[in-house]
């Protein structure tokens, strides 16, 4: 418990790197996904999506990250979230990232909002960084790259009813660990 509250504590450490975006964090976080090539065309498809524009995320060994967004169905803001992550293996540093998921239909939406949902550490996002990635897992694999949040390039489809895009958006981190994602939703 001790080094999970570091964890935590240098994700909040992380979280001023993400002054870089002044103003409203939401509206900035959606239009950067919708600029971004494939994550853009979800927004034209999707029955809604959870945006989450700072989630702060630090590890040494044991990782952890946490962050709020707001959930959207049929462009209206229907509920908030909360997500947070814990990760165990080799990692060390501090990052901030936005994160989206789409939700392909209502049963995924549903999935979603029907209380603590879980992604399992096979789930993986498309990352949309200055960099290039791929991911490999039993579910699938998926590949990325781009040149920076404001041209930024993505490649991504539906696993499961839901597609995940991520935007790194400052720190440094270092990780070969295995973790999930566990949502929390409350409804406005």
């Amino acid at each position: 418990m001790r080094a999970l509250r570091y964890v935590l504590l240098l994700a909040f450490f992380a979280v001023p790197v993400s002054s870089a975006w002044a103003g409203d964090d939401y509206a900035e976080a959606i239009q950067v996904f919708k600029n971004a090539g494939e994550s853009g065309k979800f927004f034209k498809s999707a029955y809604g999506y959870a945006i989450f524009p700072n989630i702060g995320k630090g590890g040494l060994i044991v990782g952890g990250a946490h962050g709020s967004g707001r959930v959207y169905a049929g462009g209206k803001h229907v509920g908030n979230a909360s997500m947070t992550q814990v990760s165990v293996g080799a990692q060390l540093g501090g990052q901030v990232f936005s994160q989206i998921v789409f939700f392909q239909d209502k049963r995924a939406f549903d999935e979603f909002t029907n209380g603590n949902f879980e992604f399992s550490a096979e789930a993986s996002a498309v990352a949309i960084t200055a960099a290039a990635g791929a991911t490999a897992s039993t579910g699938g694999s998926s590949m990325g790259a781009s040149g920076g949040q404001h041209d930024a390039v993505t490649e991504g489809d539906w696993h499961k009813g839901m597609a995940i895009f991520t935007v790194a958006k400052g720190g440094l981190m270092y990780q070969a660990a295995v973790g999930g994602q566990k949502f929390s939703y409350k409804r406005l």
